[in-house]
């Protein structure tokens, strides 16, 4: 991923806090020579109250990525309006770095599909999604699918 997105030259790195995301980003940060910035509306889905287990949390986001958006609780509802918040302001091109569940809300955002999982975007794939003036986001490419179609 590193050495496909070299190619468009030194762009903002915004990153997730979590440590896989900063692991992958790292990559990037050596090809590029640039500084991510840790944004945490692009983290991670954040699991209920109560779940505090990896097992139970597993679990719960089996069954939430089967579900719609509006089926969730409010905390995940605020997550991902925070989350398409942070994309929306950001004012130039800029590689992020993030999880399966927010690629999955840029993308279902962009095609006006409220589930929680519309595709599987593989490791280290690569979904580039356009901002446009009035505020809208479009899909300009799916990310390869861990052999997965598109739903």
């Amino acid at each position: 991923m590193a050495l496909e997105v070299a190619t468009f030259g030194p762009l903002p790195l915004v990153v997730s806090p979590m440590r896989r995301t900063r692991e992958t980003a790292s990559a990037i940060e050596a090809r590029l020579h640039v500084t991510p910035r840790l944004e945490p509306a692009v983290g991670e889905i954040p699991a209920p109250l109560g779940v505090s287990t990896l097992a139970e949390r597993a679990s719960w986001l089996q069954a939430a990525m089967e579900g719609r958006w509006p089926d969730l609780g409010p905390e995940h509802q605020q997550w991902r309006a925070d989350l398409l918040a942070a994309l929306r302001a950001m004012t130039a091109d800029a590689i992020v770095v993030t999880h399966f569940v927010a690629i999955n809300v840029a993308v279902g955002e962009a095609v006006g599909d409220n589930r929680v999982k519309l595709f599987s975007p593989g490791l280290c794939s690569r979904t580039v999604v356009r901002l446009g003036t009035d505020g809208r986001l479009d899909v300009v490419r799916w990310g390869p699918s861990d052999g997965a179609e598109i739903l």
